[in-house]
């Protein structure tokens, strides 16, 4: 493998310089992590599957207009991105009350909510990734009250989008978390959808069983964590032929 220039890393995801200018190559490690990184570990096969499986649903909504960073697999862990300029914000669409949301507000875990609630976090993990309103994300020069405008409305559309698609594979689409970019194509810049949608930034439920098919297995000590995110791919249908431990060797980097 070509040796290339790491751009950054993060705690399930690094970025390599493209093969041409603005673009990116993103590699999906085995690394899990939860509580803000207060606990750690290794799911094994769990880049494969998310490469594969945000492949699938990155692709899907470019199809239907959906703006994403997106460009196309290139193999087993990585992907071709375009290269954007991170909005520091991460956006909670919220369908089912689950996780903290019951704690902060005395629900149920499985309640439905009445409608589809957005929430936005400062994306800080020093912080603790602190929610914030749009009071405070205009204040402080996150995001322009157009750019807040343009998240809620792909948002809402990739949220629509997906529960419909779930839950024609017998998935409950409970809650996920989106992050956004600014894509600067010669002098005019869009918001588009960035990161990675997978079992690791969704919360998946079997919609008969209500039986978790996401980190939260891994969150909560559920075991059958790997299982889990196979089903997903397989119900899917991109469950890679050879199996999930097909292993990529990793890039050899460039410091």
């Amino acid at each position: 493998m070509s040796r290339r220039r790491r751009v950054y890393e993060g705690k399930a995801k690094v970025l390599f310089e493209g093969p041409e200018p603005g673009t990116l190559v993103q590699y999906f490690k085995d690394d899990a992590s939860a509580f803000n990184n207060q606990k750690t570990g290794i799911i094994t096969g769990k880049g494969v599957l998310n490469n594969r499986i945000s492949e699938y649903l990155m692709t899907r909504l470019n199809d239907i207009g959906v703006p994403t960073h997106f460009v196309r697999r290139l193999n087993m862990r990585e992907q071709l991105i375009r290269e954007v300029e991170i909005v520091q914000l991460e956006v909670i669409v919220r369908n089912v009350a689950a996780g903290s949301f019951c704690k902060r507000f005395g629900l149920t875990e499985g309640a439905p909510l009445p409608r589809s609630i957005v929430e936005f976090c400062y994306k800080n993990d020093e912080l603790g990734d602190p929610f914030v309103s749009e009071e405070h994300i205009t204040a402080f020069g996150w995001a322009a009250p157009q750019e807040i405008d343009d998240i809620l409305s792909i948002s809402l559309r990739v949220n629509d989008f997906l529960t419909g698609l779930f839950l024609g594979i017998g998935i409950r689409l409970v809650d996920f978390k989106l992050e956004y970019g600014r894509l600067w194509e010669n002098d005019q810049m869009r918001i588009v959808l960035a990161d990675e949608i997978s079992p690791d930034s969704c919360r998946l439920w079997d919609a008969s069983t209500n039986e978790k098919m996401d980190k939260d297995r891994f969150r909560r000590d559920m075991g059958n964590v790997e299982e889990a995110y196979q089903e997903v791919a397989r119900r899917l249908g991109v469950l890679p032929g050879e199996g999930p431990r097909d292993e990529v060797k990793g890039p050899t980097l460039v410091h």
